[in-house]
C-alpha cells in the first residue's frame, strides 16, 4: 500500500499494508531493523488504520525507545560477544581474532562490519551445535540438522522433523543464555508444544531457566540494533 509518516518528535515512519487473510488491525515492530509495519484487513480504510496508529503512538514509541538506535559495527564501536563487551579494533594478517576486551578485526575499513559478522556466525554455530549435542545427547533424542540465521522474531525454533534453527546474534548473549535457548529447543524434539510436559523438560536438561529467559526478554531486542 505505500507508507506513513506518522507526525512527532521523532517522526515515525509506517509501512502499510493490505492483508486478505488479516481478522484486525495489527503494528509489528521488526527488531532486525526498527521498522514499523500496519497490517489492515481487505476492508479496512487506510484512514482508520492510521487512526488506530496514532491511538497506539505511546506503545509505539515506547517500544521504538526500549529498542534504541541502530549502532554501526565499525573500528572503535563496543560490541557484546558471548555476554562480554569488547572493542573493535584494527589488525594485521588475515585471521579476525577475539581477544580479552577487543575483537580485532583486519582488513580494509568497509570491509569491517562483514568480517565481524563472518566470524561471529562461525563462533555461533560452533557454540549452538557444542550445546545442542549436549542436550540431544542428554535427552537421548538426536536432532537432524542446525541452521543459523538471522531472525527478526525468534531465537530459535525445532521442526517437525527435527531441524534446529538458532539465531546467530545468541553468540552476544552471556553463554547460560545462549545454553538456555539450546535446551528449549532440544527439548521440543521431546514435546512439541509448551505444556508443562515441556517445560518439565527443559528444567531437566538445563535446569533453572528463568534468570536466562528474563535476560532474554529484557536485553534480546537491543542485540538486533547492531548493524554489520
Amino acid at each position: 500500500m505505500g507508507q506513513h509518516i506518522l507526525s512527532g518528535n521523532p517522526p515515525i515512519p509506517i509501512v502499510l499494508r493490505k492483508s486478505a487473510r488479516a481478522k484486525r488491525i495489527s503494528l509489528r515492530i521488526s527488531q532486525l531493523d526498527g521498522r514499523v509495519t500496519l497490517t489492515l484487513p481487505r476492508r479496512v480504510s487506510e484512514a482508520e488504520g492510521i487512526a488506530f496508529a496514532r491511538e497506539k503512538e505511546v506503545w509505539l514509541r515506547g517500544h521504538l525507545d526500549k529498542r534504541g538506535s541502530d549502532r554501526d559495527v565499525t573500528i572503535g564501536a563496543a560490541l557484546p560477544i558471548e555476554g562480554i563487551e569488547r572493542i573493535v579494533r584494527s589488525g594485521a594478517g588475515r585471521r579476525v581474532i577475539l581477544d580479552t576486551d577487543a575483537l580485532i578485526v583486519p582488513g580494509h575499513p568497509e570491509q569491517i562490519g562483514a568480517r565481524a559478522q563472518a566470524f561471529l556466525k562461525l563462533r555461533a554455530r560452533d557454540r549452538l551445535a557444542q550445546a545442542s549435542d549436549y542436550y540431544a545427547g542428554k535427552l537421548g533424542k538426536p536432532y537432524t540438522r542446525l541452521t543459523i540465521r538471522d531472525t527478526r522474531s525468534r531465537w530459535g525454533s525445532c521442526s517437525s522433523a527435527g531441524a534446529l534453527m538458532y539465531s546467530w546474534r545468541l553468540i552476544l548473549c552471556p553463554p547460560e543464555v545462549l545454553d538456555y535457548v539450546a535446551a528449549h529447543e532440544v527439548a521440543h524434539l521431546a514435546e512439541m508444544n509448551h505444556s508443562s510436559a515441556f517445560w518439565d523438560t527443559v528444567t531437566r536438561l538445563h535446569g533453572p531457566y528463568a534468570a536466562p529467559r528474563n535476560w532474554l526478554r529484557t536485553h534480546g531486542s537491543s542485540l538486533h540494533s547492531y548493524r554489520f
